[in-house]
């Protein structure tokens, strides 16, 4: 498995262990580090995207929200639900990655840890964000700066 999309699931493992109690974002991630290690670089990107999800977290599941209506954010997948999250955010806040590559790895993880109809829905609520312009989705959903 590619080094980024090892630390994705990093991140992924650590939002949805922080979804379920209290525990300290950094603590957290330095937890997976020991049980799963990444290249320092790794470790820093996977540390930027849990930092960013847990900072954006509610802006996040409000975009969540307007995309997928029918969906109230927490009836869909803890897994899932993170998922988006991260490519979210990803696609909002990252402008170095390519909004294909943010999609592809969003429906990687959800493959590797959803369910069987997980990849769909990823890859149906990213498709409705990245369908529209980027500089109007950012200027109507008020991305923070």
């Amino acid at each position: 498995m590619k080094v980024r999309r090892r630390a994705r699931a990093v991140v992924l493992q650590t939002l949805y262990e922080l979804d379920f109690t209290d525990h300290n974002a950094k603590s957290a991630i330095q937890s997976r580090f020991e049980d799963r290690p990444l290249p320092e670089n790794a470790q820093g990107f996977a540390q930027s995207l849990v930092l960013g999800v847990q900072t954006y977290r509610t802006y996040l599941d409000s975009v969540v929200g307007e995309l997928a209506p029918e969906w109230p954010i927490e009836q869909i997948a803890a897994v899932d639900r993170n998922v988006l999250r991260i490519a979210i955010y990803e696609l909002l806040f990252e402008p170095d990655i390519p909004p294909k590559v943010a999609i592809n790895e969003a429906v990687e993880l959800a493959k590797m840890f959803g369910g069987e109809s997980s990849p769909r829905f990823v890859n149906g609520v990213l498709g409705s964000l990245v369908s529209r312009d980027r500089a109007k989705i950012r200027e109507s959903l008020n991305v923070p700066a």
